[in-house]
């Protein structure tokens, strides 16, 4: 018999964001505008830092990234494999080679020893993920690459809002990219933020964003006409517009509301894991405070059901759920490479996620307990009932 539906995730919007939409239209400034500079400068703020860069998505504000800084052919970047696959393609895009090292399988985080252990003379970046918004250990990575003189750029996609030793994400590494995907705590949509101290970087970005150009639309406005810009280098559209940036405000006044609500949830759902022989909830080491972005766990492998099994059943129960993070080494691109990453290749195929979103409700996140109960007391029952032989 199903139960009242549980969506996986859900963006949440409302009114304010209606208006905001309504009086950028009406301005007449869609693009490039007052909404975005204001967008960039809290997102700085919120995240630690001097400078905000708005893109069009963490894609493409990484690849601005690696641009900048030089990264290309003959180079390397060390990236975990348990991520999104964008993590990886984007170094492609710029032409360099992604190396992929192994994760913590507590935290589902790259393994800084294994970082160690993938360093060439070829390296160049080390490119961390804050895996479902549980913090890296950045310190740590932050040595490494100081170490061998590397550039760390801190794959943020899914971690705004969670801290790392009480500071937070953004204000770390050379330059943080947040995204702004329709999952994320903070969603615009699509979007991206890029976020850093160094101002030359940041003002480099702003122009590579925008066709090279070297005056933007806004800083022009109310100028004299003879005012105009060049184009020194070659540059590209990845703007992010007003529309979304003051869609974007609407969601930084709600954020603390958001965290709070997904900590609720996740401590509800952690509380009652624990004493699951089949499920292993996830690991929040000392350094880290998440946002909860998503809710990973794991399924056991000694347990009656598989993790494809189990993400069936709760289907049929009205109960929706994704696969883990994905092993991107084992997609069709990057096979091939004689990669070994043992506990990636683990996680990958015993992790789901859970329903977690900003505004779902406490008696939502016990409708998933009860119908994991619920397979797992059945299961049991169909065991304890057949006869011995």
């Amino acid at each position: 018999m199903k139960m009242e539906k549980v969506d996986f995730a859900k963006p949440a919007f409302g009114p304010e964001e209606e208006d905001a939409v309504t009086r950028v239209l009406r301005s007449g400034w869609v693009v490039g505008g007052p909404n975005l500079a204001e967008f960039e400068k809290r997102c700085a703020i919120q995240s630690g830092a001097s400078e905000g860069i708005g893109v069009s998505s963490w894609t493409t504000g990484a690849f601005l990234v690696l641009k900048a800084l030089g990264v290309g052919p003959g180079d390397e970047v060390i990236v975990p494999s348990l991520t999104f696959i964008a993590s990886v393609n984007v170094i492609r895009h710029v032409g360099a080679t992604p190396v992929f090292a192994d994760i913590d399988p507590r935290t589902f985080n790259i393994d800084p020893n294994d970082i160690r252990k993938k360093i060439t003379a070829r390296t160049k970046v080390i490119l961390p993920v804050d895996q479902i918004g549980m913090p890296c250990e950045i310190d740590q990575i932050l040595k490494i690459a100081a170490q061998y003189d590397l550039f760390v750029i801190h794959d943020a996609a899914c971690s705004m809002g969670s801290s790392f030793r009480d500071s937070p994400i953004g204000s770390f590494a050379l330059a943080t990219i947040f995204s702004l995907h329709a999952r994320k705590l903070i969603t615009t949509g699509e979007g991206g933020m890029i976020v850093t101290d160094d101002t030359d970087l940041a003002a480099q970005l702003r122009v590579l964003r925008h066709q090279g150009m070297s005056v933007s639309d806004y800083s022009r406005h109310g100028k004299s006409p003879t005012v105009v810009e060049s184009y020194g280098e070659i540059g590209y559209n990845f703007r992010i517009t007003d529309i979304q940036a003051a869609i974007g405000l609407c969601q930084l006044d709600r954020l603390q509301q958001y965290i709070h609500q997904r900590r609720l949830i996740a401590k509800r759902y952690i509380d009652v894991l624990s004493n699951n022989p089949f499920i292993e909830p996830p690991y929040v080491p000392e350094y880290a405070c998440p946002n909860w972005q998503s809710f990973q766990v794991r399924i056991k492998p000694n347990g009656p059901l598989s993790r494809n099994e189990l993400m069936d059943q709760l289907f049929h129960l009205n109960i929706q759920t994704r696969r883990g993070v994905m092993a991107s080494h084992l997609e069709l691109p990057y096979k091939g490479s004689d990669t070994e990453l043992p506990e990636t290749e683990k996680a990958a195929s015993e992790c789901m996620l859970l329903p977690i979103y900003s505004t779902m409700e406490l008696h939502q996140a016990d409708l998933v307990l009860g119908a994991l109960n619920q397979l797992y007391d059945h299961l049991s029952e169909e065991t304890h009932g057949k006869c011995p032989k």
